[in-house]
């Protein structure tokens, strides 16, 4: 299977921690690198530039920010790095940071948003903080929790055990601010990824541009302020990369990065970082859970999302379910049991307390490939043209600009 991914941006920035070059393939294997190329690594790295006490700079960002007291870090949701030239076209602010000021890192795995967002507020990997895929399987229970539907059941604090970077950063005595859609304020998730900020809503890319750097100019002493953009993603998932909506996104991007950097305070620094990449899925490489009896045969449960897969099954039908689906996959996916599939070190290490939240059976997508559920999941979930979620460059390779006021 192949598919029309760009190749990623030039080198690191001048100055930059070295880190390993992208590979060529868009859908090449990357793993995720914890401790000092990840999207867990940005908050502790952006603490330590405040001078957090204990904050480790994993990044090495002090040295080109020195004497910064306000930090600013921008997640835009689906900006891969290889995305980045696709978008260039159409986003000449973010192709020039990208060139001058940026470097890759990786995301966390799965490469999904819920699972992202909590990986950078809490900067600990999936594993730890527990939110491990887009949906998962309560433990003891059948039912699946959709994270981005996730309201109090169950209790986020509980669910998700890490104080965050920003309950870190408070007590520090640092100002932060959280800014994001009013529609997010107070869920589940919001509570796993950003407790400890005070939250702001902000409808559109206007105001959440308004509200960041309004929080960063608050007050004398240090800030961090935390904003997420949606945009891109939501276009990608429907519409494709590089569609006309998703262009029209990419520019919506351009303009939020030039307001915030215009705007910086000379004290201030502004970091900007994504949840994932996105790759578009052909019709001809979706797989049909619903459609198969060999697939559904011993799933009891079915979790994770298209590109990656949680099987929850019978007593006894691990080893049957895992030769089903490697039969029918075949180069599709990998099937692994799920100690093989922790192993592997791609969610870092799994607390007892968390495994039951990862499949029995694990099935990661290769190249183009998905397995979605077009009667047993939303409709529109099999109808979406990109997807993410898998250890493709494509999805998990994610930029990091560094901007100075």
């Amino acid at each position: 299977m192949t598919a029309a991914v760009p190749p990623p941006p030039g080198e690191p920035a001048r100055g930059a921690v070295p880190a390993p070059r992208p590979p060529a393939d868009p859908l090449a294997p990357v793993p995720p690198r914890y401790g000092g190329g990840s999207l867990a690594d940005v908050l502790p790295s952006a603490l330590a530039v405040l001078g957090v006490p204990g904050a480790v700079d994993l990044l090495g960002l002090t040295p080109a920010l020195a004497g910064v007291r306000r930090v600013a870090v921008l997640l835009v949701d689906g900006l891969g790095w290889y995305q980045i030239p696709t978008a260039a076209p159409h986003a000449p602010t973010l192709a020039g940071l990208a060139a001058t000021v940026g470097r890759p890192l990786t995301s966390g795995f799965p490469s999904t948003t819920p699972t992202s967002l909590v990986t950078l507020g809490t900067g600990a990997a999936p594993g730890a903080h527990g939110v491990l895929g887009f949906r998962v399987r309560v433990p003891g229970t059948d039912r699946v929790l959709s994270h981005i539907e996730w309201t109090g059941d169950p209790e986020p604090l509980r669910w998700q055990p890490v104080a965050t970077q920003l309950e870190r950063a408070r007590a520090a005595g640092v100002a932060v601010t959280v800014v994001s859609r009013p529609e997010y304020a107070g869920s589940g998730l919001t509570l796993a990824a950003n407790r400890g900020g005070d939250y702001r809503g902000a409808a559109d890319a206007d105001a959440l541009a308004t509200a960041m750097l309004t929080a960063l100019r608050a007050g004398a002493g240090p800030a961090l302020v935390s904003g997420y953009h949606p945009d891109l993603d939501r276009h990608g998932h429907l519409s494709g990369v590089d569609s006309q909506p998703w262009r029209a996104a990419a520019a919506g991007v351009d303009a939020l990065l030039a307001r915030l950097v215009d705007g910086l305070p000379p004290d201030a620094a502004l970091l900007v970082t994504a949840d994932h990449g996105q790759l578009d899925v052909p019709p001809a490489d979706r797989i049909d859970f619903d459609a198969d009896d060999r697939l559904r045969a011993g799933v009891r449960v079915l979790a994770g999302e298209p590109r990656v897969r949680y099987l929850h099954v019978a007593p006894g039908a691990a080893d049957d379910v895992v030769a089903a689906w490697s039969a029918v996959l075949g180069d599709a996916a990998r099937v692994l049991r799920r100690e093989e599939a922790v192993a592997t070190g791609w969610f870092g290490p799994v607390p007892e307390a968390h495994l039951g939240r990862i499949g029995d059976v694990v099935v990661v997508c290769r190249g183009t490939s998905a397995v979605v559920a077009t009667r047993s999941e939303h409709p529109m979930d099999s109808r979406l043209v990109a997807y993410h979620g898998s250890d493709t460059a494509a999805e998990m390779t994610i930029p990091l600009l560094v901007v100075r006021g």
